[in-house]
């Protein structure tokens, strides 16, 4: 299924997308007791919104080897595991804003998986079967705040630095997918997610060591190699093979 969230006629509900066709759906495809409705237009006539509404945005760095050399860093045991506010996330089309005191801010992009199940100390074997399904996501980062603080809450968690959509697939193998990056049709990232250091079923058990993984619960799984900045204007766009693509354009906002 491709399950997505649009603005309907009485604000923000979940679709189900079927032959270009988005339907309406009653209660929560997260909690298993949805049904789907009338069609509610065509997907490119509805305004498609993040496909969820995160409770926790749970981020990997480091995930990639190409990605860690360019950056100048070290391989770690573990997952690098950090925050990005909900606050963070927009939809398909929502613009990712730059402000004036940012510096040098970059598209990161990443397959996000989308938690279905609660669960803690989940196993590796039984990992995959707390995934509800699997997104697109763009870990916007300033790189002059993440190498100046401390905390990366300003390098990663402004306003509008986490790009998600633009549905959510549920049928789908992701542990060797594509995962491509394009800034104003450039091509910038191009990887598979084969290549990332901890796969999927990895990171989900090591992290609900840790914390209670809740339904619609995001997890972003790292970025590859060939990350850029971007500058007032852009579009910038993340393509997972058997998702989509999730285009955002890129604007300054002068407070």
């Amino acid at each position: 299924m491709r399950i997505c969230r649009f603005d309907g006629d009485t604000g923000p509900q979940y679709g189900l997308i079927e032959d270009g066709t988005v339907f309406g759906m009653t209660g929560s495809p997260l909690q298993g007791d949805f049904e789907r409705g009338p069609a509610a237009g065509a997907l490119e006539a509805v305004t498609l919104l993040s496909p969820v509404v995160p409770g926790k945005v749970i981020c990997v760095g480091r995930n990639y080897a190409a990605h860690i050399e360019e950056m100048g860093r070290e391989a770690l045991p573990e997952p690098l595991v950090f925050y990005k506010p909900p606050s963070s996330v927009i939809g398909p089309g929502a613009p990712i804003e730059l402000l004036p005191e940012m510096g040098r801010v970059e598209h990161e992009a990443e397959l996000a998986a989308v938690i279905g199940r609660r669960g803690r100390f989940i196993s590796e074997a039984d990992a995959l079967e707390h995934v509800f399904g699997y997104t697109c996501a763009n870990d916007v980062t300033d790189r002059d705040f993440q190498n100046g603080d401390k905390q990366w809450w300003r390098a990663k968690g402004y306003d509008t630095f986490c790009p998600v959509g633009p549905w959510i697939e549920t049928d789908l193998d992701a542990d060797n997918v594509a995962i491509t990056c394009e800034v104003n049709g450039i091509p910038r990232q191009e990887a598979r997610t084969g290549l990332m250091l901890f796969p999927v079923r990895r990171l989900i058990a090591f992290i609900s060591r840790a914390i209670t993984l809740e339904p619609g619960d995001l997890i972003l799984t790292g970025t590859p190699a060939g990350v850029s900045p971007l500058a007032d204007g852009d579009t910038v766009t993340v393509t997972i093979e058997g998702i989509g693509s999730l285009s955002s354009p890129v604007v300054f906002r002068d407070l």
